[in-house]
């Protein structure tokens, strides 16, 4: 064991050596080499707004404090609360300038006083309280879990929020059971995706799914039923089965709260998982929150008594940082664990973005684009194209913002995951599950 861990460290060091002697992504006068160990790349997000509020910066690297892990970067998942962070459309939104991300996998690279259990080597996934998106992140042992061998840095960024969430609504808060029967909305997104497959471990489970139009072709097989996201879908689901649905996850919110209810069978489930429906443009807007807002059915608790009807919500942010159930998600990310070693399951990866991408990243969220998860890979070098147009700051973030249009006609594709489908039946994987 000593052994191996002295090999682990210097693994590491020689990651780290590499990762401080890169050329800088920007410019490429090697002004902003970062020659100080002590210094990192990260995204700030300036003030709440557009896309124009995000900046790469170089920021001083945190070091571990009591109960914490130092983790070197390696991917970030990007997910769309994020952009309801960067367009302030949250209670209680924190202080400017921070740095966005909740999500990330990486290396240990120093461990605090007191943790136990991880050694300076070891590849890992975790949560984060913010400063997820960055080359180095410090985060509490507790949210913070060992990955599979075969498990490559972008799936890991792309599994804990995804598949936490998904397992903890079906199995945790609705029961989930066979021959039971689901309705999930943004079918095609990361969550979209970790339902189906998690579905797909119970036999007989029906899924109902609804996504735009274009996506319909790539997802096909991971759902028994898909309907367009502007479609009556109440009556199609209903002329396939007339009582309805046992579980529906609704991550829209909206005149979709109500469509949803009217859908479930007696003892169903309805969860609300997020409220995509309030962002409609690229900053906030109190035209769409109210009417969002107006348009969700006012819930009478009697009517859910007479018919046999539970409403749930759920928040894993919350469940984690706030309400203290680190523990109840380490058994659900252990089980989840257990299913990818078992090739049951496989995050969909849609992209992977260098930092210097993150606007047209978030974007291609706020579009509905993607399919599966969007990654930041911290090593990603940037498409020479957008090159010019990347901004790295100060951690005061001084220079002049870019106007709102200005990336319009400045596209940049990403390196697409195009393999993953073909990797997962390689592992043994279904169809069906992807």
């Amino acid at each position: 064991m000593a052994k191996e861990g002295v090999e682990k460290a210097e693994e590491t060091e020689q990651m780290i050596e590499k990762e401080t002697s890169k050329e800088p992504a920007e410019g490429g006068d090697g002004s902003h080499r970062l020659g100080d160990a002590q210094e990192m790349r990260a995204v700030v997000l300036a003030g709440f707004g557009g896309l124009n509020k995000l900046r790469l910066s170089r920021k001083a690297m945190p070091e571990p404090q009591d109960g914490e892990l130092k983790i070197r970067v390696k991917a970030c998942g990007l997910n769309f609360i994020d952009l309801m962070v960067r367009q302030g459309n949250i209670d209680n939104p924190p202080k400017t300038p921070l740095v966005p991300g909740f999500e990330c996998s990486g290396i240990v690279e120093a461990l605090g006083d007191s943790v136990k259990g991880y050694e300076i080597g070891d590849r890992v996934m975790a949560f984060v309280n913010y400063n997820a998106w960055a080359e180095v992140v410090c985060t509490p042992v507790e949210f913070v879990y060992k990955i599979p061998d075969d498990m490559s840095f972008s799936e890991a960024a792309a599994f804990p929020m995804n598949f936490v969430t998904a397992y903890t609504m079906l199995f945790e808060i609705a029961n989930l059971r066979e021959g039971m029967s689901v309705l999930v909305h943004s079918a095609g997104g990361g969550v979209g995706q970790a339902v189906a497959q998690l579905c797909s471990t119970i036999p007989n489970v029906t899924v109902f799914g609804t996504a735009s139009t274009f996506k319909h072709e790539a997802i096909k097989d991971s759902v028994t039923h898909l309907f367009d996201r502007n479609a009556d879908y109440v009556q199609e689901v209903k002329r396939i089965s007339a009582e309805g649905v046992d579980i529906v996850l609704d991550c829209l919110c909206g005149d979709n709260t109500g469509k949803g209810l009217s859908l479930l069978k007696p003892l169903g489930t309805y969860i609300l998982y997020g409220s995509s429906n309030m962002v409609t443009g690229e900053t906030k807007s109190f035209f769409s929150f109210a009417k969002s807002w107006w348009q969700v059915e006012k819930v009478n608790p009697i009517k859910l008594y007479e018919e046999n009807k539970v409403i749930a919500g759920f928040s894993l942010l919350n469940l984690l940082f706030k309400q203290g159930r680190s523990g109840l998600i380490r058994g659900v990310v252990e089980k989840l664990i257990g299913l990818y070693n078992q090739k049951k399951i496989k995050p969909v990866v849609d992209s992977l973005w260098a930092l210097e991408e993150v606007k047209e990243a978030m974007q291609r969220i706020h579009d509905r684009g993607n399919i599966g998860k969007l990654i930041l890979d911290v090593e990603k070098t940037p498409t020479p194209l957008m090159a010019n147009d990347s901004t790295e700051t100060s951690e005061a973030g001084e220079e002049e913002e870019d106007h709102e249009g200005d990336s319009e006609n400045k596209e940049r594709m990403p390196f697409i995951q195009e393999a993953d489908v073909d990797s997962f039946l390689d592992r043994g994987g279904s169809t069906a599950s992807i």
